[in-house]
């Protein structure tokens, strides 16, 4: 989320008090003149690599395959299902990392170190890429071309859809058309459905986005990716811990009113903390870990207005735990429960409902 630093995560202010601390953040900058320093964050691009120094050569590829998570950190079950699927059950494979801010502490390379424990993974390389420029880095796309999966760090998705105008959106859609794959954790989680929720302005909470789902911190990309069989989805991230599902139904009914998606659907997909979707070739979702929510608007909001609170009714929510499948190439008509919102206000009990079958 882009308040955070990579890997790091904190509470939600208010609108209120995150204008006045910017207020007074800019009055320090003032009183410090020449003093403020530059953010360490905006260093020159980084590049470690862990493993083989020579890329794995082969002729094709067995994807794509993809990685949906509820966190930054990689899920071990479900990236060794990417793994092995991308490969084919054989040889070994290149892993690219992308974050746009070094973690705070501990390794420079956490997703690497999780990823190189795995079998069948050749070499892992992290990028830290800093400025939206960095995306046009021309070693940074080499290695991405190179590779055969792609995972996008947790921290900041306005600073990830900001290589949507650089080279690097082309390089990773190239390795997701030689059969390779694409992933990511938070941000990283954020960047990979069809319709981004971007916080470009900041992080909105649920009760924020119900009493208006045009309140100007709900800002969204679109054209990043469009990955086979996820189509019309919205993806959002450390779901219930943080409750966010009501934010996602604004989301989603933002996404109808201003045709962000196609056919009159669209589908949020929130995962929790620990959570992992495996989706693989044929667009079969795999859950490993903690809870996930698919959340279908298939009609006009009643309500959707700027600057008033939203009126939905019948939000379909199918609730996966580990293990579960969620088609998304043939996506279900039955398995879902009904919750609705009425002038910003949902119905209770949001993350559990009786599923109806008469459908």
């Amino acid at each position: 989320m882009r308040p955070f630093p990579h890997h790091a995560h904190h509470a939600h202010p208010t609108h209120h008090a995150r204008r006045i601390a910017a207020c007074l953040v800019a009055a320090l900058a003032v009183i410090a003149g020449g003093l403020v320093q530059a953010d360490p964050a905006e260093a020159a691009a980084g590049r470690i690599r862990l493993g083989s120094s020579a890329d794995a050569v082969r002729a094709t590829w067995s994807g794509p395959a993809f990685t949906m998570n509820g966190s930054g950190g990689i899920v071990s079950a479900s990236m060794a299902k990417a793994v092995d699927a991308i490969r084919g059950g054989t040889g070994s494979l290149d892993v690219v990392v992308l974050a746009a801010s070094a973690p705070g502490s501990g390794s420079r390379t956490p997703e690497c170190d999780a990823v190189m424990r795995l079998s069948g993974v050749n070499s892992c390389t992290t990028w830290t890429l800093t400025k939206a420029s960095d995306g046009n880095n021309a070693q940074a796309n080499t290695d991405i071309r190179n590779a055969e999966f792609v995972y996008f760090a947790g921290g900041d998705q306005c600073k990830y859809a900001a290589w949507k105008s650089t080279s690097l959106r082309a390089s990773v859609q190239s390795v997701v058309a030689k059969g390779g794959g694409s992933g990511g954790g938070s941000a990283g989680h954020h960047i990979n459905s069809s319709v981004v929720y971007d916080a470009c302005q900041g992080s909105i909470t649920s009760s924020e986005a119900l009493a208006n789902p045009y309140d100007p911190y709900a800002t969204f990309t679109t054209g990043m990716f469009d990955w086979p069989n996820y189509a019309g989805t919205i993806n959002d991230s450390h779901f219930v811990t943080r409750d966010r599902m009501g934010r996602t139904m604004a989301f989603v009914a933002r996404a109808l009113k201003d045709g962000l998606t196609s056919g009159g659907r669209a589908w949020g997909v929130g995962v929790e903390e620990g959570g992992s979707l495996f989706i693989d070739k044929n667009g079969l979702a795999t859950l490993s870990g903690a809870d996930t929510y698919v959340v279908l608007g298939d009609h006009t909001p009643e309500k959707a207005v700027a600057g008033q609170p939203l009126t939905f009714s019948d939000f379909k929510i199918w609730r996966l735990t580990s293990g579960h499948t969620f088609d998304f190439k043939n996506r279900p008509t039955c398995g879902y429960y009904l919750r609705s919102v009425t002038d910003g206000v949902t119905d209770s009990n949001l993350y559990n409902g009786t599923p109806v079958t008469n459908c």
